[in-house]
């Protein structure tokens, strides 16, 4: 009898490690079940589950975690590493086609309204162009585009008296004409004084500063008072002699740089303009 009851012992001893087993299934089939249901359940449900099997494999607070999603479903990053990478989430992962999108739809709106611009100062520079040649003062009266904008360059002679910086009468009547073509675009303009390099010393003139300063704020006035041009659109500046176009030993070259440029400058230059909004 006592040993048909050690027997009995010895083989409950060796069954124990079936229990152990089949715990271990047991749990790696509960596993597996949770991994298959994190892939369709919503982030709410994983949170709850992971902190639960936090709480009950660690017995503390759950790392911070975060969820993105993915085609097969949520996917999880613990975030309580700061060195461990973060899943870009999807919308996260569209925002740079957004803004690249955004970024291609500006610039071509930045270059539609270039094309426009350009097309502006081309239409304003074959108006003077044939006013020009109507009035015959194409020597006198000379557009050209430069980078800054369109130049309307105009010879001290169709403007002034030899010395003086009082607009003739036609000069008003030409000015007035030439303000008409150019309030078809409401860029800045600036009015730029020039004269030779021939010294002059006058009462009133004790240098090419002033008269070069008194000729482009007059031309100024004229536009604002007789034409009516924003004055906000306009300003004036002197160059006096230092600013030639052609050489200045020659009689031909001195009569080129005698003059009052009027500039409309591109738009992308009005931002560097006292007052202007960004």
């Amino acid at each position: 009898m006592s040993r048909k009851q050690k027997k009995e012992e010895h083989a409950a001893g060796q069954e124990r490690w079936l229990v152990t087993y089949s715990d271990l299934i047991t749990l790696l089939m509960i596993f597996f079940i949770v991994m298959y249901s994190m892939s369709q359940v919503d982030a709410n449900k994983f949170k709850a589950v992971a902190q639960s099997l936090s709480v009950t494999f660690g017995g503390s607070t759950p790392a911070k975690m975060d969820i993105a999603d993915s085609p097969s479903g949520p996917s999880m990053i613990d975030s309580g590493n700061a060195q461990q990478n973060s899943l870009i989430t999807g919308a996260q992962a569209e925002t740079p086609k957004k803004q690249q999108t955004n970024s291609t739809q500006t610039d071509a709106g930045q270059a539609g309204a270039k094309d426009v611009e350009t097309m502006t100062i081309e239409g304003i520079k074959a108006n003077l162009d044939q006013f020009a040649k109507e009035n015959n003062i194409q020597t006198m009266l000379v557009s050209s585009i430069e980078e800054r904008g369109l130049v309307v360059s105009i010879q001290d002679t169709l403007l002034f008296d030899s010395g003086s910086a009082e607009i003739t009468p036609t000069a008003r009547t030409i000015l007035k004409k030439i303000s008409t073509v150019l309030s078809a675009s409401p860029n800045y303009i600036k009015i730029e004084g020039h004269t030779d390099n021939l010294p002059i010393n006058t009462a009133r003139f004790p240098s090419n500063w002033e008269l070069s300063v008194l000729r482009a704020t007059n031309v100024l006035q004229i536009l604002v008072k007789e034409a009516g041009v924003n004055a906000d659109r306009l300003s004036a500046t002197g160059y006096g002699e230092y600013r030639p176009i052609a050489d200045n030993s020659t009689f031909e070259g001195r009569n080129a740089n005698r003059r009052v440029d009027l500039v409309i400058l591109r738009t992308k230059y009005e931002m560097v303009e006292p007052g202007s909004n960004p």
